[in-house]
């Protein structure tokens, strides 16, 4: 009886993967569009949205692109992500693409307290973003904490969602940060939320290198 009952389980298993996998081709088959630069967000009030950009990041030197970086807000600290991506694109040079990094903020704009410092150093980034977006090699830019930037109105909204329009076919943008624009949530191909669950901050951790930077 017991041999019958596994039988028929295994049996009950093979047909909902059957059906399961037909629903999966269809949906497959009806994509239609090979290959699209794309627009992300990473937002959100949780941990993880420029280490999920990063990890983006890694993924697509791996498979030979070069890649772009520009990192509103943060300030001059040298991270773990910005020593192995960029020591990977010396190592592989042009067979696997290469990093252009550019940390252009001077710390967040509680530590400055000095608007039109926070708005010059905003200015400095996008123009190197608007400079990484005219390079025909980089086929993935990464603009880390943008939205802060556009939050605090530190760069004009409009400006920045009609460079982001107007980028080339093949450009794939990765922006990351909280309170995302809705225009951006809008005008974006992807977007995710990283929900704060818990964190370890609440109970008085500090940030770690190797987990924070």
């Amino acid at each position: 009886m017991t041999e019958m009952n596994e039988e028929d389980e295994a049996r009950r298993h093979r047909l909902k993967m059957e059906k399961r996998k037909a629903v999966q081709d269809a949906e497959v088959a009806g994509k239609t569009v090979a290959r699209k630069g794309l627009l992300m967000v990473h937002t959100g009030a949780g941990k993880g949205k420029s280490t999920a950009a990063f990890g983006l990041a890694l993924r697509a030197l791996g498979h030979g692109w070069k890649i772009g970086v520009v990192q509103f807000g943060k300030g001059q600290w040298q991270t773990g992500e910005r020593n192995m991506l960029e020591k990977l694109g010396q190592e592989f040079g042009q067979e696997f693409g290469q990093v252009a990094w550019h940390t252009l903020g001077e710390g967040f704009t509680w530590e400055t307290q000095d608007r039109a410092r926070d708005e010059a150093a905003a200015r400095r980034a996008w123009e190197k973003a608007c400079e990484l977006m005219d390079d025909p090699h980089i086929r993935l830019l990464v603009l880390d904490e943008l939205n802060i930037a556009l939050r605090y109105e530190h760069l004009p909204l409009e400006e920045v969602l009609s460079a982001l329009a107007a980028r080339r076919d093949d450009l794939n943008v990765v922006v990351t940060g909280r309170n995302a624009k809705p225009e951006l949530i809008a005008a974006a191909d992807l977007v995710t939320e990283m929900t704060l669950v818990k964190h370890h901050f609440g109970a008085g951790v500090k940030a770690q290198e190797g987990i924070e930077f």
